[in-house]
């Protein structure tokens, strides 16, 4: 059975233009919103990703600044945040505040983020007071509303705002990383009312970070093990003598380095991170300089083959190279959870670890083989 044509295209043209309609959380611009308490403020913008929007009252009386953050969680059930960061452009170092669902009730809470590897519940760096969070659209979106005190005659905050699936336990699940997790932040303006976003590539401060765990993975994690794989393995060919000797100083000394100048970046890094504090790697850190000095300093100190004295410098020099190797390691991972790269940057580097450890054995069988098999024939000589 077919409709009358005179029935059919007002039908067809009413049904799609219902499903061109964009949904409630969707359609939404800041100047459309309306909270509980009817409150209106003085500026708001629609946040250029993650479906977000911020409201904003500047009290040049008190310097505070009270706010209303709205955004749509990344699934139901989900959080949603926006902090303010004093010391820096990303998510580290940021004072948030946050608000989720706990038992069916909206709840907001702040959390001091002195790290990626630390999101927990914690006090402010500055005071935050009238904090809570309400629903919006149907629940479809969450807000966050609250006053927070801002350094006298402050121009300008760094702002991030993120959103998330889920919450565990009271516990904040790990948020997406594609390129708008990547790009909510930027730089408000009290002044003119005006909020510009920081996209585009990393701020200066991250890249340094970047450098300093690239450089240090390359040299504590990579060259320092491969050094003691050559001087341990090749050594065993007569052949290859000097030339593993000559191999072996070269990944060393190259590893060292390289691994002062991520090493330095790291102390730069740590001076300028007011009130930010990782202890144990900073420490590891300082340890894997002291260690690796020693080793190449040992370099100049080392007694000939036959000197009485050189099966104790070979004691030292080999228990302090695998010293060195395990800290770097642990380091290294302790710095993955400290900057919380792209998963695939831990994988490459695993994978790099993976492959020396596999030849490392393999070497290590052919080795003992050569022993025996040495033995064996000055045995029958």
């Amino acid at each position: 059975m077919s409709l009358p044509r005179s029935i059919t295209i007002p039908l067809f043209l009413g049904l799609s233009l219902l499903v061109s309609l964009p949904s409630p959380a969707t359609s939404l611009t800041c100047t459309s919103q309306k909270f509980s308490d009817n409150k209106v403020y003085s500026n708001c913008v629609d946040l250029p990703v993650l479906n977000s929007y911020l409201h904003w009252t500047l009290d040049s009386s008190n310097s505070s600044l009270s706010i209303a953050f709205v955004a749509a969680p990344a699934k139901p059930g989900g959080w949603v945040s926006w902090a303010i960061n004093p010391t820096g452009t990303g998510m580290a170092g940021a004072q948030a505040l946050v608000a989720f669902k706990n038992e069916g009730v909206v709840t907001a809470k702040t959390y001091n983020i002195s790290s990626y590897s630390s999101v927990v519940p914690g006090k402010l760096s500055f005071d935050v007071w009238d904090l809570k969070a309400e629903e919006l659209s149907g629940g479809a979106m969450l807000s966050i509303l609250a006053k927070v005190k801002l350094p006298e005659n402050a121009e300008t905050v760094n702002q991030v705002w993120q959103v998330g699936p889920s919450v565990t336990d009271g516990g904040l699940d790990s948020h997406e990383f594609a390129p708008a997790n990547l790009d909510s932040k930027g730089v408000l303006n009290l002044k003119s009312g005006q909020s510009s976003s920081i996209s585009g590539g990393a701020d200066s401060r991250t890249q340094q970070k970047n450098i300093h765990g690239v450089l240090n993975a390359v040299s504590w994690g990579f060259l320092f093990p491969l050094g003691v794989i050559i001087a341990r393995y090749m050594r065993v060919f007569p052949s290859l003598d000097p030339a593993w000797f000559y191999l072996h100083v070269f990944c060393q000394v190259s590893g060292y380095a390289i691994g002062v100048s991520g090493w330095a970046i790291g102390l730069k890094l740590g001076s300028e991170s007011h009130g930010i504090h990782h202890s144990g790697h900073r420490n590891i850190g300082i340890a894997l300089f002291c260690l690796a000095t020693l080793q190449v300093f040992a370099l100049f100190l080392r007694p000939k083959k036959e000197h009485k004295y050189r099966t104790w410098w070979n004691m030292y020099h080999h228990g302090i190279g695998y010293i060195t190797i395990i800290l770097g390691i642990i380091n290294i991972f302790g710095g993955f959870n400290i900057l919380s790269p792209h998963r695939r940057w831990k994988i490459a580097y695993v994978a790099a670890i993976a492959a020396l450890a596999v030849i490392a054995l393999l070497l290590e069988v052919i080795t003992w083989i050569v022993f025996f098999t040495r033995k064996r024939r000055n045995n029958n000589a």
